[in-house]
C-alpha cells in the first residue's frame, strides 16, 4: 500500500459526509420518488413533509455527487441510479444501503466501545425490530445474489443430495445450489419470521417444492438431521470461537457420515490485516456482538476439529466475504 499524503488523509476523514447524505436520501426514499419525473424542492418537500431549506441542500449535494440531475430547478434520479436505489427496481441495492443506515448509529459508539463500554447484544436486535430485520435480510440477499453462482461453483456440490442451509435467510444460496444440482433437496433453517420471508422467494425461484423450511434458533435448538452437505454463509463472524465450536458440533450431529460442512465468510490472513474488508468488518462485529469477529483459517480449522470434523481444507480466500472452508464428518 502506498503511503498516504495530506489530501488522502483529509479525504478519508471527511468521507462520512457524502456517506451520510446518501443514507439520508435512502431513508427518505428520494430515489424512488424522483425516478419517474423531475420535481421541484417544494413538490418533494410536500410529499416527504420535509423542511425545504434542508431538503434543497441535500438535493443539491446529491446532484453534485452524480446521484441526481438538476435542470431548471427540478431534480430527477437518472435511470442508471434508480435501477440500483429505487425501491421499485428488481435490481435495487436499497436494502443494503438501508442496512448501512442502521449501522451508522451503532458505529457512532466506536470510541466508547474501544475504551471499554460493553456490547451486550446486537443493537437494535434484528429479531425485535421488524424494519431492521427486513433491511438486514434484504441486504444479505443483495450480497448473495452477486456471489451465489461463483460460490456454489467453487463448492462443487454435484454429488450432494441433501443440503442444510444454516441461517439461510431468504434462500438465495439454497436456490443457487438447487439450480446447480437438480437431484438435490434442501432444508433451510432460520428464525420463524425469516423463514416466512424465504417462502415467497423460493416459490418465485421455482424450487419451493424441493425445500423444507425449518424454523428455529441455532443458538438454542438442534439442527434437522439427515443431510450430506451443510452450508454456513456469513454466520461465524457473529459468534465467538466458543460459540462457533458449539455450532459446528450441532452441524456435525445433523450430517450423515461422510457429510461435508462448508463455511463462507471472511478468512483472515495470519496477521489479520487482510483482506481489508475483513479487518474493517471485525470492527463492525466489535460494535454489534459481545464476542464476534473475523477469523483466520487456523482458528476455523481448530474449532472444526474440536467439533469432530476431519480433512479441513481451505477452498478459497476472497476479498468480499467469499472465503470458503470445508471439512468432513468421518
Amino acid at each position: 500500500m502506498n503511503a498516504m499524503d495530506l489530501q488522502d488523509l483529509l479525504s478519508l476523514a471527511r468521507n462520512f459526509m457524502e456517506s451520510r447524505i446518501l443514507l439520508s436520501a435512502a431513508e427518505l426514499d428520494l430515489f424512488t420518488l424522483l425516478a419517474p419525473a423531475p420535481l421541484s424542492v417544494e413538490e418533494i418537500a410536500n410529499q416527504k413533509e420535509a423542511d425545504p431549506r434542508g431538503l434543497a441542500a441535500v438535493l443539491d449535494a446529491l446532484s453534485a455527487m452524480g446521484l441526481l440531475t438538476k435542470d431548471r430547478g427540478k431534480y430527477q434520479c437518472p435511470r442508471s441510479v434508480s435501477k440500483m436505489l429505487s425501491s421499485e427496481s428488481p435490481d435495487s441495492i436499497l436494502p443494503m444501503v438501508m442496512h448501512m443506515a442502521h449501522l451508522w448509529r451503532r458505529w457512532s459508539n466506536l470510541t466508547d466501545v474501544v475504551k471499554g463500554a460493553a456490547v451486550h447484544e446486537q443493537s437494535p436486535p434484528p429479531h425485535q425490530d421488524g424494519t431492521t430485520l427486513r433491511a438486514f435480510i434484504g441486504a444479505m440477499h443483495v450480497i448473495a445474489k452477486s456471489l451465489a453462482d461463483r460460490v456454489v461453483a467453487a463448492v462443487n456440490a454435484s454429488s450432494s443430495r441433501a443440503l442444510l442451509d444454516v441461517g439461510g435467510a431468504m434462500g438465495t444460496y439454497t436456490a443457487a445450489f438447487l439450480d446447480a444440482v437438480p437431484e438435490m433437496k434442501a432444508t433451510l433453517f432460520d428464525r420463524p419470521p425469516v423463514v416466512e420471508m424465504a417462502r415467497p422467494f423460493l416459490a418465485e425461484a421455482g424450487v419451493l417444492n424441493r425445500v423444507s423450511l425449518a424454523a428455529g434458533d441455532f443458538y438454542r435448538d438442534e439442527l434437522p438431521g439427515g443431510h450430506d452437505l451443510a452450508f454456513l454463509s456469513a454466520i461465524i463472524h457473529q459468534n465467538s470461537l466458543e460459540q462457533n465450536t458449539a455450532l459446528f458440533a450441532k452441524v456435525f450431529r445433523a450430517l450423515m457420515p461422510g457429510g461435508r460442512i462448508v463455511i463462507r465468510d471472511h478468512i483472515m490472513a495470519p496477521d489479520r490485516t487482510g483482506p481489508r474488508d475483513g479487518a474493517v468488518f471485525a470492527v463492525n462485529m466489535l460494535l454489534a456482538t459481545p464476542g464476534g469477529g473475523t477469523y483466520t483459517y487456523d482458528e476455523i480449522r481448530e474449532a472444526l476439529k474440536q467439533a469432530g470434523f476431519t480433512s479441513v481444507n481451505l477452498i478459497q480466500t476472497g476479498e468480499r466475504m467469499d472465503g470458503l472452508v470445508e471439512a468432513f464428518k468421518p
